[in-house]
């Protein structure tokens, strides 16, 4: 997620540390790489430059040339300026009516109908009964693709197949809604390649029907400029409410994410970060900052983290390891739990650093593909061979690697650091005990 600004942003921050003392030409030089940076990401060009001369007007101030470290408050600045311009705030959406409505708008392939379905899940776990509307009528596979999802999720999805008239859907679905209890109305509307009028007027009629309390434009990240230009006409026709951005895993420059507030004058939402339908999440200006500038984002770390663990687990799993009573169980536990977190490239690169720490690692897909023959090679285990590993002799071994699809020589080495890791987390645990019965006795000693 924004490699390629974040490592332009990097190098032009070295330059910005090392300043001793703080001109209007030597931060104009260093201010010229983060512009570049800024442009080269697609940002647009007016709020590059606007970006760059509030900045420059701060860092010339009085506060900066006392600092002590003028360098690191101009990287400050650099922070504050741009969590202002992705929109100071996550900005929530506005639920208060009963039933409310929301309307997905976008162009065709911008992801309408998967964050339709991931935004289903995201309210229902929130505690609100949400109903998933098919109103695009032009595109059956649309129609198909979010019944599909409805059923992944176990939510309801209002489908009229053969309809055409997306005003008729739209009253049936509110006369559904009110009957089964749903609070909360998806419309997954229709999309072109393209913006017409047509698609427009249709858009505004069912607008003007529903009277929606929000109005979410889904758009591409990875389109960048050609994204805000999207907006602004969505905008003008309908007065969008905020904005989803899709794809934001994929996108290496981030021009899209930091154009839209400024030239729209709406927040961005919510940000699709993966395929899987728990890779949706609200958009948080400050932590989408720090992770551009490689300070990490480890609030939601720990958010992602509350989310998979349960505390009630992690007690009992952390009481057995001070026993050294560890098992393959626990560990193919441990294993599910990680993947749950996402992927090992998105869990580092939330961790202050990260970026740094995946360029010199390199591609971290290896180190995924061996959790998963891991994973296989436990599951392919019987539950008493997981607790008591002593018992698998050679024919054991045998079938399992078989079974799992690697050699014996690959089942044996991960068997050997598994016995490792038992062996190190059982002389931890005694350490633990001999450190608890020093110091129960220390202040004994200390009172002779």
């Amino acid at each position: 997620m924004f490699d390629s600004l974040s490592s332009k942003l990097q190098n032009a921050f070295r330059n910005l540390r090392g300043l001793g003392k703080i001109s209007e030409a030597n931060v104009a030089d260093s201010l010229r790489e983060v512009r570049m940076a800024l442009l080269e990401a697609d940002v647009n060009f007016k709020v590059a430059r606007d970006f760059i001369e509030r900045i420059k007007t701060k860092a010339i101030g009085a506060e900066v040339v006392q600092s002590i470290q003028p360098g690191q408050q101009i990287i400050k600045i650099i922070h504050d300026e741009l969590v202002d311009l992705l929109g100071a705030q996550n900005a929530g959406l506005n639920l208060s009516a009963n039933p409310s409505c929301i309307l997905m708008v976008g162009l065709h392939g911008s992801g309408k109908t998967t964050s339709s379905g991931k935004l289903a899940r995201l309210l229902q776990k929130q505690g609100r009964q949400p109903l998933l509307v098919a109103a695009d009528v032009y595109r059956p596979a649309a129609m198909d693709q979010l019944d599909t999802l409805g059923k992944q999720l176990e939510l309801p999805v209002f489908v009229k197949r053969g309809e055409t008239d997306v005003s008729r859907i739209a009253r049936e679905a509110l006369d559904f809604a009110k009957t089964n209890n749903r609070n909360v109305l998806i419309f997954d509307t229709a999309g072109r390649l393209q913006i017409d009028e047509p698609l427009v007027q249709e858009l505004v009629r069912l607008r003007d029907l529903v009277k929606p309390q929000e109005i979410l434009l889904v758009l591409d990240a990875a389109t960048g400029q050609e994204a805000v230009n999207v907006a602004a006409h969505f905008d003008q026709a309908l007065q969008i409410t905020g904005s989803i951005l899709t794809r934001l895993d994929g996108d290496a420059r981030g021009g899209a994410a930091l154009s839209m507030k400024a030239v729209t004058g709406k927040p961005i939402k919510f940000a699709g970060v993966g395929e899987k339908l728990d890779e949706f999440e609200p958009f948080h200006p400050e932590r989408m900052a720090s992770r551009i500038l490689g300070m990490g984002d480890v609030v939601s770390l720990v958010e992602k983290a509350a989310e998979a663990v349960d505390l009630e687990d992690a007690r009992r799993l952390e009481e057995k390891m001070r026993k050294g009573q560890f098992t393959l169980e626990d560990f193919l536990d441990q294993l599910r739990q990680m993947k749950k977190l996402g992927s090992l490239e998105s869990v580092v690169g939330m961790l202050p650093g990260g970026a740094e720490m995946l360029k010199q690692q390199g591609d971290l897909s290896k180190q995924e593909k061996e959790f998963r023959r891991m994973e296989a090679m436990i599951c392919g285990m019987t539950l008493q061979e997981r607790k008591n590993p002593a018992i698998l002799n050679a024919k054991r071994r045998i079938r399992i690697a078989k079974g799992s699809g690697v050699s014996v020589t690959e089942l044996n080495t991960m068997l050997n650091k598994f016995g490792q890791m038992q062996q190190m987390m059982k002389k931890m645990g005694k350490l633990q005990k001999m450190m608890a019965k020093m110091g129960g006795g220390l202040p004994g000693m200390l009172r002779r």
